[in-house]
């Protein structure tokens, strides 16, 4: 048997590449590599439907494997905790205990074979009764593991809202600019179609009429990119969703959402809040108090306990001697009970250290914590200066749009009346066309920031999402 395991091992075990120049041959494993089952979207998507991002947040908390992979360690930590209060209950077990015993006995002057056998059915019993608080200190780290696992859970739920909200902005925004291209390219054909006019009343000239055209060209390419850059992004909210790329569904237009006019909270009160309610926070803080219980656990270990064992049945044997009929014993009550207190002395040093090793756990439990407070408030100050710079941002975007849209009709009207010239009509524009994709990048770019500073601060839990 051996020599067949080590011939099928020297035939089909996995061997290291067996050069850096190469990748390695995946088929020559011994079991061949599958794709795992795709999980079906909880939710389809309606292709005719406008999805608002509160409803699409809520198709991705519900397909998004993240969430599940949090969730089911959740579960197994809730488990954890169960196995752990299971020991401050006894442990009872039946058992059927056969035994066959025949040997030689000295009887009168020979040696006589004799031969029993038992049957028993009996109840075991095994309890530890008293061990100094171990297996309590054993629940509480299980508890606050549990506890962590929970804020991780909600700490996922946080990073996939998060997520989602940028892929759904960053959508929105090149939604917006290929709106704002296809509005450009619409001017562009009026001027183009303008100057075609005139030409042919001989009120230009050609090269006017081919700065036009080449304005119009630009227009069409820029709007061919726009094009391209929302499907990238579209595809991008959909992987944020948990669904294919190629599922079509509707998101509404940037003009229809309503940026914020400030921020209410200061800085102060925005960091207050994020070392108050960041789930990832909590769940260091759970970790700490996690290895506190350990650090106990470890120093019980020092301490003896009290243990109860025993059993209790009945037994039919059954005697047979050489040269004698056989003989039957009646069924009788059979038990034991053994009452110890084990008490370790020596362990070549083992209990010390792991007591060395828990708090030396404890410890990283403490420097991980506040290390991770260090950078939360790092994190909400900068994206505090995020918002109110994009703030600002947005409102000088949105007057400089206003001012290069009167600009571009007062522009377009004297090129009608003969004031102004074809070049004058096309800077114009082009000036109108970046004011709009500004506009548009201004507004995304404050709705962004606006969600990093809740998500910076922990409020996406605990905010209605627009």
């Amino acid at each position: 048997m051996l020599w067949v395991l080590a011939a099928e091992g020297i035939m089909f075990g996995q061997t290291a590449p067996s050069v850096p120049s190469r990748p390695w041959d995946a088929s020559s494993a011994n079991q061949p590599f599958k794709a795992s089952p795709r999980f079906s979207p909880v939710s389809v998507l309606d292709p005719a439907k406008i999805y608002t991002l509160a409803e699409l947040v809520d198709i991705a908390e519900q397909n998004n494997p993240e969430t599940r992979v949090a969730w089911e360690n959740a579960k197994a930590r809730a488990a954890d905790l169960g196995i752990a209060r299971s020991t401050l209950y006894p442990t009872l077990a039946a058992a059927v205990l056969a035994q066959s015993v025949s040997e030689n006995i000295f009887f009168g002057n020979s040696f006589q074979r004799q031969t029993i056998d038992t049957l028993a059915p009996v109840f075991q019993l095994d309890y530890v009764i008293f061990d100094f608080g171990r297996r309590s200190q054993e629940i509480s780290a299980s508890r606050s593991i549990l506890l962590a696992a929970n804020l991780q859970f909600n700490d996922t739920h946080r990073q996939v809202i998060f997520q989602v909200m940028q892929s759904y902005y960053r959508l929105l925004e090149t939604k917006g600019v290929q709106d704002a291209a296809a509005a450009n390219l619409e001017d562009a054909r009026t001027v183009q179609q303008a100057a075609e006019a005139r030409l042919q009343s001989g009120l230009t000239t050609l090269p006017d009429v081919l700065l036009a055209r080449s304005a119009t060209a630009q227009a069409d390419y820029e709007l061919q990119a726009t094009i391209g850059a929302t499907e990238i992004a579209r595809g991008d909210l959909a992987a944020s969703l948990g669904i294919r790329p190629t599922t079509p569904f509707q998101v509404e237009s940037i003009q229809n959402l309503r940026v914020a006019d400030g921020i209410t909270d200061t800085v102060e009160t925005s960091i207050d809040k994020a070392l108050s309610q960041r789930p990832d926070l909590m769940q260091r803080v759970a970790e700490l108090r996690a290895a506190g219980a350990e650090v106990n656990v470890a120093r019980k270990s020092y301490f003896p306990t009290l243990k109860i064992d025993g059993f209790y049945g009945v037994a039919r044997s059954y005697g047979k001697q050489i040269n004698l009929p056989p003989l039957y014993s009646t069924t009788e009550t059979t038990w034991s009970a053994l009452l110890s207190l084990n008490w370790t002395l020596f362990d070549g040093l083992a209990r010390e250290k792991r007591v060395a090793r828990a708090r030396a756990d404890e410890r990283q439990a403490v420097a991980a914590a506040d290390s991770l407070g260090n950078q939360i408030e790092n994190q909400v100050w900068s994206a505090y200066a995020t918002a109110q710079t994009a703030l600002r941002q947005q409102k000088a975007a949105a007057a400089l749009l206003d001012v290069a849209t009167v600009s571009y009709n007062a522009a377009q009207e004297s090129y009608r009346n003969g004031l102004r010239s074809q070049i004058d009509v096309v800077s114009a524009q082009r000036t109108l066309a970046d004011a709009r994709a500004t506009d548009v990048a201004a507004r995304t770019q404050l709705l962004t920031a606006v969600a990093a500073l809740a998500y910076q601060t922990g409020d996406l839990l605990y905010r209605k999402i627009p």
